[in-house]
């Protein structure tokens, strides 16, 4: 998956499934204080994102994102153990 396309999906889901602003969510926006979402909200955007693309964020690169570009670049960088 391209950043684009990443960015997009991921942009579409925090829409979707938290009724954010579409004009507010950018790769610098910080999830817990700039899209008021909570660690339940982002395991179920990882969880539906999963559902997606089949892509599965570990344990530490979930720890690691903290704004929607974080989120992208996971889910651009080669899978580990694949």
């Amino acid at each position: 998956m391209d950043r684009d396309a990443a960015f997009a999906l991921i942009s579409r889901l925090l829409a979707e499934l938290f009724e954010i602003d579409p004009a507010g969510i950018t790769l610098e926006a910080n999830l817990y204080q700039d899209l008021d979402i909570d660690s339940i909200d982002a395991v179920d955007l990882a969880v539906e994102f999963r559902k997606q693309t089949g892509r599965q964020l570990t344990p530490d690169e979930f720890k690691k994102v903290r704004t929607v570009g974080d989120i992208v670049d996971a889910v651009c960088a080669p899978a580990e153990n694949a």
